[in-house]
């Protein structure tokens, strides 16, 4: 049986990119939503075809279409030797944690969650820093003084990334008001673009003139409303500026694509521990581009870069739901 059929075999679809992949070489695991979701997945898919283009190799990659397929997809890739084997996603914890000590010689390495063994590389991000900063583009941009948030599965994770835009957003304008809402409590919610497209219209019926979605495939729905609705969206995780030109204030680069591109480039002797990404190391940012040039105004980004300083000097803390499950500045 070859490598194909084997991952058919568990339900999952096997693409090889470049070429069949080395069995000795890297692979990475799409978290659900699909590879080309704009966002979150896509980050990761960029940045393996970066390593793939710059280094002439290949890899191999695996769409899961439900939970019930991450034990599997991780089992058979390193039974059929790839390594490091990448996942994105903190869904992919528990299984990994299972199946890690099975396979001491391979490498794993999981974005967006932990996992205590000797054999994996877990990255986290500062999404709070990231956030932050577009919170506050999204404040001085207002003129109706209020401004939304948009999130997919409500989880800790995603949490953080509206605590960390009230914070920045009242950094900015003391007064402005956040509305923050969730599409669902389930990883079905990554995919309801319906519901995210329900929130979004709630919020502008509220005030809000800046809506940030984070919320994966879901928050495309949001992005559109709020350009068909003439106000401003901001993107996240993949720059999202080309979208809707003129309607997409910033995204929040989460920069998953250079996780996986330096995941591939270290390769089988890529150090494990925890890892975490913020803006003093390029791991979080926001964009800047042709899409969105007119409309951040050199204030709002003097701004943004001086805040950007003073939370790498550590002169300004954000404050990061996921350590206590608290948020001083919105409540849920």
């Amino acid at each position: 049986m070859n490598v194909k059929s084997l991952f058919l075999c568990a339900s999952a679809t096997l693409a090889l990119t470049a070429g069949a992949a080395l069995a000795d070489g890297p692979a990475v695991i799409y978290d659900l939503g699909g590879k080309f979701d704009k966002s979150f997945n896509e980050s990761s898919f960029n940045g393996a075809t970066a390593w793939a283009n710059e280094t002439g190799n290949s890899f191999a990659e695996v769409e899961l279409s439900s939970d019930a397929q991450r034990s599997q997809a991780i089992r058979n890739f390193a039974e059929a030797g790839y390594n490091p084997i990448v996942m994105a996603g903190f869904s992919n914890a528990t299984p990994l944690a299972e199946v890690a000590p099975d396979y001491p010689d391979t490498k794993f390495v999981i974005i967006d969650g932990v996992v205590d063994a000797p054999n994996v590389r877990s990255i986290l991000f500062a999404e709070e820093q990231g956030s932050f900063l577009v919170g506050m583009l999204a404040a001085l941009k207002s003129e109706t003084g209020t401004v939304s948030f948009v999130g997919g599965m409500d989880i800790p994770l995603i949490r953080n990334f509206a605590c960390g835009y009230a914070q920045g957003a009242k950094a900015a304008n003391p007064s402005v008001n956040v509305i923050s809402n969730m599409v669902g409590t389930t990883p079905a919610a990554w995919a309801d673009s319906p519901k995210a497209t329900e929130l979004a219209m709630a919020q502008i019926g509220q005030g809000s003139d800046v809506i940030y979605a984070a919320a994966g495939g879901a928050g495309l729905g949001a992005l559109q409303t709020a350009a068909d609705s003439e106000i401003y969206g901001i993107g996240v995780d993949s720059n999202q500026n080309y979208l809707h030109p003129g309607h997409m204030l910033t995204s929040m680069l989460k920069r998953v694509d250079n996780a996986v591109y330096e995941s591939f480039m270290s390769g089988a002797d890529i150090e494990t521990g925890l890892v975490v990404m913020d803006l003093a190391s390029g791991g979080v940012g926001f964009a800047q581009d042709e899409y969105n040039a007119d409309l951040l105004t050199p204030e709002m980004l003097a701004a943004v870069e001086a805040a950007s300083a003073r939370i790498i000097s550590g002169e300004i803390a954000v404050h990061n739901y996921n350590s206590d499950e608290t948020c001083p500045v919105l409540s849920f």
